[in-house]
């Protein structure tokens, strides 16, 4: 299918077309999943107090905006083709972005990341910017022609999983805090649950993506294997989350609902893949329940509660 229009979403053109376009496509319903890693981290590792708050309020606007920005406008671009077939593009989960605004975002994605990342080099060290080279080149690399590490099976899970976690690595490295086991046993739950929910969101795509001749962990495995195996992640998370002791293995509860709202997919066929968005869309609504209890756990550390 060639698309020879500028798609179904706001083809009108004018500054608030525009602007709805390239704000949608960076996807704001997912702006806190990295924004709040990084800002948690460097707080939690004293970086407010050692390196500064400027950093903080910095670095947590560019894990806000531009980061998702650059993550999910390039992906929109590069991805348009396929958008027009995905009947889930045009909401909540992404908008099919009309190509009238293609450069345009492709300019605001590259000229809002310049500033925030070089600021960020320059107040941070060689450990801090490698960390955000890596993260920033995952971003990259996930979409762009020529890498397409979406299509790559398994390593379209950990680099989805990279681009969340990443910023938490980055805000504690900025921080200059001390990588130790509980610290390191966070970071690794945080990246299997990335890769579990990466895994049960491709499920929904099998057939399509098939069709289109794109790979995934779940064409690869197929739908009832993969959401096996997200299961199977998202209980790994929560034992390595007891590993690193009170109060963090306290959070290790949370991996629970997931399991528990994916095993009704774990034997769907191929053939019946797309009834896995409802499970997704239950993902999207947990995910806010999940942040919010994290958020009161963080609190009561901060607070010497517990």
């Amino acid at each position: 299918m060639t698309a020879t229009g500028a798609g179904p979403a706001a083809t009108t053109a004018g500054p608030a077309a525009a602007l709805r376009q390239v704000v949608g496509s960076s996807r704001p319903v997912s702006w806190i999943n990295t924004a709040f890693p990084f800002a948690a981290a460097y707080l939690l590792a004293g970086g407010a107090g050692r390196v500064g708050v400027a950093e903080l309020v910095v670095g947590a606007l560019y894990f806000l905006v531009p980061y998702n920005l650059l993550m999910y406008g390039l992906n929109d671009v590069w991805d348009y083709e396929s958008d027009l077939r995905n009947p889930r593009k045009g909401g909540i989960e992404g908008v099919v972005l009309s190509r009238r605004w293609h450069r345009l975002t492709v300019r605001a994605a590259v000229l809002s990341n310049l500033p925030f990342l070089a600021y960020l080099v320059a107040v941070g060290d060689a450990a801090s910017t490698a960390v955000l080279a890596v993260s920033v080149f995952a971003v990259v690399a996930y979409s762009a022609p020529g890498l397409r590490f979406k299509e790559r099976p398994v390593l379209d899970s950990a680099t989805s999983s990279t681009h969340f976690v990443s910023p938490a690595v980055f805000g504690l490295a900025l921080a200059g805090g001390t990588v130790t086991g509980p610290v390191l046993a966070v970071l690794a739950a945080f990246f299997l649950w990335g890769m579990a929910s990466q895994a049960f969101g491709a499920v929904q795509d099998v057939e399509a993506d098939r069709a289109a001749e794109i790979g995934s962990v779940a064409t690869w495995l197929g739908a009832a294997r993969t959401v096996r195996a997200a299961m199977v992640l998202y209980a790994a998370a929560g034992a390595v989350l007891l590993l690193a002791g009170l109060p963090a293995a306290l959070a290790a509860v949370l991996v629970v609902p997931y399991v528990v709202s994916i095993a009704g997919f774990r034997n769907l066929p191929d053939s019946r893949c797309a009834e896995a968005h409802a499970g997704w869309r239950r993902f999207l609504w947990l995910n806010l329940v999940t942040g919010f209890l994290v958020t009161q756990l963080l609190i009561a550390v901060a607070m010497g509660w517990l």
